[in-house]
């Protein structure tokens, strides 16, 4: 009997069961229409919302409420109602955590000479500035679109951070080229990243079964990471105020106050001597 045949044999209860099992697959497979010039819309006013102050010498507060509208009404449109609501009210705590940022850059870079050439030149900044908008996003269910923000930073940049990572206050990427930050990374505040650094997985052999685990380590507060380390694993925490060289490789958890450096014999770590209350 061929196929066809043997469908067509079929209780009609099962028939409609394999019909339902197909269209459920369908459904969730098929790919979605994503308004990618509303998404761009949507990032462009939020950036420019966040920043008027500093790219804009004249402006005024009508200005700023004008493009609060225009985002509540493009938002409602790329993500309904309720989402749109809960977007615009993240947007003060946004502008806080970019803030946060500035204040970092102007106070680590000496090359940096105002606010203005922070937002406007650096590109850790709008890396930081896409991840920040490509959170919000992920954390209201939309995780597609947050990686489309945080793509647009990485393609433009060469900075990759994935909007699921959780990156606290006073973040600060250096030159920033080549840095990679994965999904379930955590990093607390006032942390220092050097280009190239990795933040990722142990190993991804298991495929989708590590999905909805840990995978990415966690950076305690007043950590610096200098140039082309990598640092691997769910379980692997670099403790507060540490500092890690350059071209380090980790996959265990390193203790705080300490310094770990690349030397003749291999990785070492060594306690910081400074005092720990200041």
């Amino acid at each position: 009997m061929t196929e066809k045949g043997i469908y067509q044999s079929m209780d009609y209860s099962i028939k409609q069961k394999i019909n339902e099992d197909i269209q459920n697959q369908y459904l969730e497979n098929q790919g979605h229409d994503y308004d990618m010039d509303l998404l761009f819309k949507v990032v462009s006013n939020t950036r420019k919302l966040l920043t008027l102050d500093l790219i804009e010498k004249e402006h005024s507060a009508k200005e700023s409420l004008e493009i609060i509208d225009v985002l509540s009404s493009d938002t409602e449109k790329l993500i309904g109602t309720e989402k749109s609501r809960e977007y615009i009210s993240s947007l003060p705590s946004l502008r806080t955590l970019l803030f946060g940022t500035l204040d970092a850059i102007m106070e680590g870079d000496p090359a940096s000479d105002s606010y203005s050439e922070v937002a406007l030149c650096y590109p850790g900044f709008y890396a930081i500035t896409n991840y920040r908008i490509g959170h919000v996003l992920y954390q209201l269910g939309e995780k597609t679109l947050g990686r489309l923000v945080t793509e647009d930073a990485h393609r433009k940049t060469g900075i990759d951070i994935n909007p699921g990572a959780l990156i606290g206050d006073h973040f600060f990427i250096d030159h920033g080229t080549g840095i990679v930050i994965g999904e379930t990374a955590v990093i607390k505040d006032h942390v220092k990243l050097y280009q190239g650094v990795t933040l990722g997985a142990l190993s991804l052999s298991k495929g989708k079964l590590l999905k909805g685990l840990k995978r990415h380590p966690t950076i305690e507060s007043h950590v610096t990471i200098y140039s082309n380390a990598s640092i691997f694993g769910g379980d692997t925490i670099i403790g507060e105020h540490t500092t890690i060289g350059a071209n380090v490789y980790l996959t265990n958890s390193v203790n705080p106050y300490s310094i770990v450096f690349l030397g003749k014999e291999g990785i070492r770590q060594i306690p910081k001597v400074e005092d720990k209350h200041h």
